[in-house]
């Protein structure tokens, strides 16, 4: 089958499109004939050596898919394949899936509990773009941190996929906003989105800002080391800290006087290791929480453009230099 392939590790010249076997569907698992899939940063570090999957994951760069439904393997039970939420999936089901890897490819294999119908009113390509946001905004902001109603929280890279669809799912539970971007036009979308607060990091402290509105309750951070002192600077009495990225590095300093003195918390979560169990949990709340309200026009798809998946080194190159709003498509 086509499929997305590297040539040792390295920048996107590395990439290019060949032939692999195609997987078959085990006990619980479907088989996804692929439409579309999505470009994450976490691609790009696989892509670079620095993100290996997870053992018994596919080699193939991809944590996200939408497509129709394939093949099913025999459930343990013999009973019907359910999907996540529990509603049984037939081939030729429209379906978008939360991978371990493989998406970049004609056909993937997933567990069954990882595969959600797709919202009303989505079209299927622009669902490749909502599997891996949904679930890690819905993770780690709602099961992670707790974020409630009347709470302020801070977005670290608002414009970017995971920042888009933070800002509409926290806006519409009553949750005041504070995102941050790098251009005036990245600004704005996150204004539109719902951003009651917006932050130029090119030219503005954030710390500041957050500070004069009483501090963040919940912080969401995809850069890791070189925002961890500012960030703690930046949170409210019993704020969250959630980091769920290293753009800034991997290693930081942290000061526990002004942690222990805020009593708060930093978590660190990563999607792609945990448990099938414990991703299908999430897949099940992110359909029963999350669908409608995209489906209610509450929370829009941010697809910036999408590509041919021959045109994958293209897409790798305008994720690393930060040229995108929301997501970028690969269509097969």
């Amino acid at each position: 089958m086509r499929a997305v392939v590297t040539d040792g590790t390295g920048g996107p010249e590395v990439l290019s499109v060949g032939e692999v076997e195609q997987p078959q569907a085990g006990p619980g698992e479907v088989l996804i004939e692929v439409r579309a899939t999505a470009v994450n940063r976490a691609d790009t570090l696989q892509r670079r050596g620095m993100y290996p999957p997870p053992k018994g994951a596919s080699d193939v760069i991809g944590l996200e898919c939408s497509g129709v439904v394939a093949a099913l393997g025999p459930d343990g039970d013999g009973g019907p394949v359910t999907g996540a939420g529990g509603a049984p999936l037939a081939v030729g089901d429209e379906v978008c899936a939360l991978l371990a890897g493989g998406g970049y490819a004609a056909y993937v294999v997933v567990p069954a509990g990882q595969v959600m119908p797709v919202p009303a009113g989505v079209d299927l390509v622009t669902a490749a773009a909502l599997p891996e946001v949904a679930c890690t905004v819905w993770s780690n902001l709602e099961m992670v941190a707790g974020l409630q109603q009347g709470e302020t929280l801070l977005v670290h890279g608002g414009a970017g996929g995971i920042g888009t669809f933070a800002i509409q799912l926290a806006h519409h539970r009553g949750v005041r906003v504070v995102a941050t971007a790098g251009s005036p036009e990245k600004l704005q979308t996150c204004r539109e989105l719902g951003a009651d607060v917006v932050v130029s990091y090119r030219d503005e402290d954030f710390v500041e800002v957050v500070r004069g509105l009483g501090g963040a309750d919940v912080i969401l951070d995809n850069m890791g080391a070189s925002y961890l002192g500012r960030n703690v600077t930046a949170l409210a009495t019993e704020g969250r800290l959630v980091v769920i990225g290293m753009q800034g590095g991997a290693k930081g300093e942290l000061d526990l006087g002004m942690l222990l003195g805020k009593r708060g918390s930093v978590s660190a979560t990563s999607l792609r290791a945990r448990p099938v169990e414990e991703k299908a949990a999430i897949c099940a709340e992110v359909v029963a929480e999350v669908w409608p309200m995209v489906a209610d026009g509450r929370i829009r798809p941010m697809v910036h453009g999408t590509m041919p998946l021959e045109e994958v080194r293209a897409a790798h190159e305008l994720m690393e230099a930060s040229g995108h709003t929301g997501k970028i498509v690969l269509t097969l």
